[in-house]
C-alpha cells in the first residue's frame, strides 16, 4: 500500500481543507486524474493522483482540515490488496468502544443537576461541548458510525430545545482563513491608525477613484519608503520594497479576498483597471489562483463603497500598512475663507508602530493627500 500526503499547494501553505471528493474507496484511478477539491487559505485547488491504481482510504472528510505533509490518500500495493492493519483502539478514525469512564469524568452539568453520560459513545470535545449547550448525552438521537453522537447532534439537541443558544456555524474556507489571518494580527501587530480627509472636488467627472488612490499610494511610498515593507516580529528585521505590490480587498459572500496589483509603479491606470475586473471575476468565480493572493507588500481597502466613513484597517503581516478610503461625501467646508460644498475622501491609514514610527506614517498619508488633491499624474 501506498500513501501520498497532502503536498503544498501554495506558496508554504500549512494546511488545507477539503472541499469534495471526486473518488471513493474502490475506485481505479489513473495518473493525473483529479482526486479531491481542496480549498486554501484563498484559492481551491484541484489534486490529481500522482499514479495509477485502486483507492483503499481517503483520509478526511468535506470540511476537514488536513495538514500539509499529512495522509491523504491510500492506494493498494501491488498485487492489488491492502496490508492488513491492526485495530488501533485509541485513533479517533477507528472503532468506538462505550465509555468506562468514572461519573466525575462522564458527567454533564444540565442546569445544577449531574446527569451521568457514561455508556454513551461520545468523543472528549464532544462531550465538553454538551456540557457547554447544557444537553443532556443520554436525551441526544446519534448518527455518527457506531452509534457515535457527534458535535452536530449536540447543537441540533440544543436547537430543538428551543433555547436561546442558537445553533454554531463552523467556519471553513475563506472565513476560517480569515480568522486565522485576523488572529495572527491581532497576536502580533501593534497598530496604531491616522486618519485625515483630501479634497477631491476638483476630480474630473468618472475619475476612476481606485486608479487615484493607487496612483496616490505609489507617491505616498516614494515620500515614505517606510510603508512599503515587510517586518519580521522574532528576528526583528524590516524588509524595504523598492517593488510597490498592492494588496485589493474584494469583498465576496464567502469571505475577504486580496489579490494583489503587482509592481504597480511600472503600470497604468489603464493596466490596474484591467487587472482589477480580472481579478473580480475571477474572486465571484473562485479561480483566483494562488500566486495572485500573494506577495503584497501594501494593501487598499475602498470599503466606502458600500457604507462608511474611517475604519482602523487591519494590517495583515508581514505588511506593515493599510489605506483605507471611506465613503466620500459632500461636506461644507471652509475654503479660500468662504464656506463651500466640497467634496472629500476620509482616509484611514493603520500600520505597525514595531516598525513604522508616527512621523513616517504622517508623513506618507501627508503624500497621499497631496497626490489626491493635485492634477492626475
Amino acid at each position: 500500500m501506498k500513501t501520498f500526503n497532502l503536498p503544498d499547494l501554495g506558496e508554504g501553505l500549512a494546511d488545507a481543507e477539503i472541499r469534495e471528493w471526486h473518488v471513493k474507496v474502490g475506485d481505479e484511478v489513473k495518473v493525473d486524474q483529479p482526486l479531491v477539491c481542496m480549498e486554501t487559505a484563498k484559492a481551491v485547488v484541484e489534486v490529481p493522483s500522482p499514479q495509477a491504481g485502486r483507492i483503499s482510504q481517503l483520509h478526511g472528510n468535506p470540511g476537514d482540515v488536513i495538514a500539509t505533509g499529512a495522509p491523504l490518500v491510500e492506494f493498494d500495493n501491488a498485487e492489488g490488496t491492502a496490508p492488513a492493519k491492526e485495530k488501533d483502539r485509541g485513533s479517533v478514525v477507528g472503532s468506538l468502544e462505550e465509555s468506562t469512564q468514572r461519573l466525575d469524568e462522564s458527567d454533564v452539568i444540565i442546569g445544577n443537576t449531574k446527569q451521568q453520560t457514561a455508556g454513551v459513545k461520545a468523543m472528549p470535545a464532544v462531550r465538553a461541548l454538551a456540557k457547554q449547550m447544557h444537553v443532556d448525552l443520554n436525551a441526544v438521537k446519534p448518527s455518527g458510525p457506531q452509534g457515535q453522537i457527534t458535535a452536530e447532534d449536540v447543537k441540533n439537541a440544543a436547537n430543538q430545545k428551543g433555547g436561546t443558544i442558537g445553533v454554531a456555524e463552523t467556519l471553513h474556507g475563506v472565513r476560517r482563513a480569515m480568522a486565522n489571518v485576523m488572529t495572527q494580527s491581532h497576536q502580533e501587530i501593534v497598530p496604531v491608525t491616522l486618519i485625515d480627509d483630501a479634497d477631491i472636488t476638483d476630480f474630473p467627472k468618472g475619475t476612476d477613484i481606485t486608479a487615484r488612490l493607487i496612483q496616490a499610494m505609489i507617491a505616498g511610498i516614494k515620500a515614505e519608503p517606510a510603508l512599503n515593507a515587510w517586518y519580521d516580529g522574532k528576528a526583528l528585521e524590516r524588509r524595504l520594497f523598492a517593488e510597490i505590490n498592492i494588496g485589493l480587498a474584494i469583498d465576496s459572500e464567502e469571505g475577504l479576498f486580496v489579490p494583489v496589483l503587482k509592481d504597480v509603479a511600472k503600470s497604468d491606470p489603464k493596466v490596474w483597471r484591467e487587472q482589477i475586473e480580472t481579478f473580480k471575476k475571477s474572486v465571484a468565480s473562485r479561480t483566483v489562483s494562488p500566486s495572485e493572493l500573494h506577495g503584497a507588500t501594501i494593501t487598499l481597502t475602498n470599503f466606502g463603497m458600500i457604507a462608511g466613513r474611517y475604519a482602523t484597517p487591519i494590517v495583515v503581516p508581514p505588511m506593515v500598512s493599510i489605506l483605507g478610503c471611506g465613503k466620500i461625501r459632500e461636506a461644507a467646508i471652509v475654503y479660500n475663507g468662504k464656506i463651500e460644498a466640497r467634496r472629500i475622501a476620509p482616509l484611514s491609514l493603520t500600520f505597525d508602530h514595531r516598525s513604522v514610527t508616527g512621523g513616517e506614517a504622517s508623513r506618507f498619508l501627508a503624500a497621499v493627500i497631496k497626490a489626491l488633491e493635485g492634477p492626475s499624474a
